[in-house]
């Protein structure tokens, strides 16, 4: 039985497209570069920011890193709040914490954006430890952010054969497999098609009923 569960934040415990996407499409407008369709920016749920803007734009690092500064004036103050918990999330929260699970949150969204979310959408209660990234960009691979998890949550390596994380995206599955934990893809993200199945997710679940099933009796 798995005793600890780290979850993603992003398009596993809430939905940010429209805070997301929105702020993405106001830092790009200071690069002259218009984006009118918010689909298209979904692609930035999950990964680390710098690199989406590097990655999807072209953008160089210096520029990336203005781009992430214009991102935050709009997301500090409004599209923190763009945001909504998938349905099902809270009820499953509830019952595994009555079974006795240790429950954190491994984002690689900064630490105080996480926070506040949490605290936002009344999820923070349901979590001893949350770790996110810091605001100059440390602590932004997932594998590192699960490794503070583990630090916090003084698991050893014993421990890590009855822990597993739960994301949505790659990085959540790769970052599991760097420190050598199971890992639970979930398809009600933002994954591509095939995404979590080529990175290799040890499960794979398509809604919150079915990853609240598998939680309780694994």
């Amino acid at each position: 039985m798995y005793q600890s569960i780290l979850f993603d934040l992003d398009g596993t415990l809430t939905d940010p497209k429209e805070g997301i996407t929105k702020c993405v499409q106001y830092a790009l407008k200071h690069f002259n570069i218009e984006e009118n369709d918010l689909n298209h920016l979904t692609c930035f749920i999950g990964p680390p920011l710098q690199h989406s803007f590097m990655t999807f734009y072209g953008l160089d690092e210096a520029q990336a890193k203005v781009a992430v500064e214009k991102y935050r004036e709009r997301f500090s103050t409004i599209g923190l709040f763009e945001n909504g918990v998938y349905k099902g999330i809270k009820e499953m929260l509830e019952a595994l914490r009555k079974q006795g699970k240790k429950l954190a949150v491994a984002t690689s969204k900064p630490y105080i954006y996480a926070e506040k979310i949490l605290e936002n959408y009344h999820l923070k209660q349901y979590f001893e430890v949350i770790v996110g990234s810091e605001l100059d960009g440390t602590r932004s691979n997932k594998a590192e952010v699960i490794q503070e998890v583990f630090k916090q949550l003084k698991l050893n390596e014993e421990d890590k054969y009855e822990t597993i994380m739960v994301g949505d995206r790659k990085q959540d599955i790769l970052g599991a497999k760097a420190c050598h934990i199971h890992s639970i893809g979930v398809k009600f993200g933002y994954a591509e098609e095939g995404e979590l199945e080529l990175a290799g997710a040890d499960y794979i679940v398509n809604n919150v009923m079915n990853l609240q099933e598998f939680l309780l009796h694994h």
